[in-house]
């Protein structure tokens, strides 16, 4: 495990400390020189292991991580799920050929080997080359504004808040789950967690995630690869819902 740290800041703008985690000796040293070149603090780490001890020593805090989709030991989903009980890092898969869709769909990008820096700074402002597979409907709210505006009504905004700071809060868990199911193929725990996101986002209007919690329940128990492929994809929509509900929380009902 090697650490290579930023000697200099843009003064034009505050670039996100990277955690990159790649078993390729070489691909790791060029990544992380071509990043810190460009203005990145960058942080390495050989395995997943080694990276989640790092995140556990608490010594940086990444706002990114880059990991390879595929490595010996600790990978793919499961690694992904450890992380997000870990840190808020943005999560971005790389490899030097198509991911696995499964772990591409769980993470929030995916970056082709060899990238430079700019191909990151376009996943960070959100101008990815491909658009990744969604089943979220553009125009259906995050949050249904009947069920919002009646909660309103019958009690005061602090505990409106605490209503939905609960419902991201529990969904967050069962997205972390969802994550292991889906890593393990198993297709009665995805339906099990999409049956509960479905009534608990539905009691509390979270339009959204409610949708992709029905779909979820009603994956096949058969667990035919399409199936869990379909799964990831609605893992993927998922986090955004969440994200989406967060800012809902900031907008409309801020602390």
């Amino acid at each position: 495990m090697q650490t290579r740290c930023m000697l200099e800041r843009s003064p034009k703008r505050q670039l996100p400390v990277v955690l990159l985690i790649d078993d390729d000796l070489v691909s790791r040293e060029v990544a992380a020189t071509v990043l810190t070149m460009s203005g990145f603090t960058v942080h390495t780490a050989e395995t997943g292991d080694a990276a989640l001890n790092m995140l556990a020593n608490e010594t940086f805090r990444p706002g990114v991580i880059l990991m390879d989709a595929q490595m010996p030991g600790l990978s793919g989903l499961k690694l992904i799920a450890e992380l997000r009980g870990r840190t808020k890092a943005r999560i971005f898969t790389i490899s030097g050929s198509d991911a696995p869709p499964d772990v591409a769909n769980a993470a929030d990008g995916f970056l082709l080997k060899p990238f430079n820096a700019e191909g990151l700074s376009k996943l960070l402002d959100g101008n990815q080359p491909e658009a990744s597979p969604t089943l979220l409907d553009p125009n259906e709210p995050v949050v249904s504004v009947e069920v919002l505006a009646q909660l309103r009504r019958v009690m005061p905004e602090s505990a409106v808040r605490q209503i939905y700071s609960v419902v991201v809060a529990d969904l967050s868990g069962r997205i972390e789950a969802l994550g292991t199911a889906i890593a393990n193929g198993d297709a009665a725990e995805i339906r099990r967690i999409g049956h509960a996101i479905k009534g608990g986002c539905g009691m509390a209007g979270a339009l959204q995630a409610a949708r992709l919690g029905a779909l979820l329940e009603a994956t096949s128990l058969n667990s035919k690869d399409n199936q869990l492929d379909n799964s990831a994809v609605l893992l993927h929509d998922l986090r955004a819902a969440a994200r989406g509900l967060e800012r809902m929380l900031d907008a409309e009902l801020p602390a």
